[in-house]
């Protein structure tokens, strides 16, 4: 089923995802905090199944925008886009993205402190962007 998938596509799914710890990270900055919030996020990521983990494990980094306000412009409409391929290409394999994306924003969020209202809030246009807005 991951072959079905174009470069295009899974670039789109990738990006989406780091995207959205990006977007968790930099809700509440801090230069030690980014360390712990990587390895926190990748937890999530590696413990994904199948084709998600497939996508979101192998190749490069996706290249993100500089500006916070620029990579959510990109990254939210790349998880509602994400959700589209995967109903479309892999349907068994939505769930585990939106788990795995929402788990790792969670633990972004939690591993320096507490987590911040700022947070939060990302963490919400993430589930909503991820069609999981009041669930």
């Amino acid at each position: 089923m991951g072959d079905a998938l174009t470069a295009e596509e899974r670039a789109t799914i990738k990006t989406a995802a780091f995207g959205a710890v990006f977007l968790v990270s930099n809700a509440d900055p801090g230069p030690l905090a980014m360390v712990a919030e990587s390895f926190a996020a990748s937890g999530p990521i590696a413990a994904a199944g199948g084709l998600v983990k497939e996508v979101l494990t192998t190749g490069p980094l996706p290249k993100l925008p500089d500006s916070p306000a620029e990579v959510e412009r990109v990254a939210l409409p790349a998880l509602r886009r994400s959700v589209e391929i995967l109903r479309a290409k892999a349907p068994r394999d939505v769930e585990t993205y939106r788990t795995a994306v929402v788990a790792a924003a969670e633990r972004t969020a939690q591993a320096s402190d507490a987590v911040s209202d700022r947070e939060s809030a990302m963490i919400d246009k993430i589930r909503d962007a991820l069609g999981l807005a009041g669930e």
